[in-house]
């Protein structure tokens, strides 16, 4: 499933509002989480996103960060173009491959991550994604790794040595 590619603007400084007509097939298909790709002058990004209703105006919006804002260009009041695509992905976020290494070597933090919520999965996902240098997201796999062993499953405590 996919949307059509829409204009948007940034009206906001923390969310998208998506109309209604593009995100209603999405949320008919209970799919709150999609991949979302943006494009704003020739730079093109993607991303993952929980879709969720505004209490207020019944309009369905997600996060858009500033990091991701700057990497597109974008400035306030600027139209860019979107277009929303099923999550297919088993976390809901792309997994690195250093940790997916890392997991697959230890079977124990392996069964342990899996029994974790999706959430928890994407915290620690993301956890390892943020950092830059190869061999520092696989000492940090390993560090959760461990942490997930001694039982330790609060995703703030998760990435640091016990």
């Amino acid at each position: 499933m996919k949307s059509k590619v829409f204009s948007i603007g940034l009206l906001d400084k923390y969310h998208l509002f998506i109309p209604n007509e593009i995100f209603v097939p999405f949320a008919e298909a209970k799919q709150n989480r999609v991949k979302i790709k943006a494009t704003f002058n020739g730079n093109s990004i993607e991303f993952y996103a929980a879709v969720k209703k505004d209490k207020n105006t019944d309009d369905y919006k997600f996060m858009f960060s500033k990091e991701k804002q700057k990497q597109l260009g974008l400035i306030l009041n600027d139209y860019f173009e979107l277009q929303l695509f099923e999550d297919t992905s088993k976390y809901g976020v792309d997994m690195p491959e250093e940790l997916d290494a890392v997991l697959l070597s230890d079977y124990e933090a392996y069964e342990i991550f899996e029994s974790l919520t999706a959430g928890k999965q994407r915290s620690i996902i993301y956890g390892i994604i943020r950092i830059k240098n190869s061999q520092s997201r696989i000492d940090k796999a390993l560090l959760v790794c461990e942490n997930l062993k001694r039982g330790i499953t609060n995703p703030m405590l998760m990435f640091k040595p016990q």
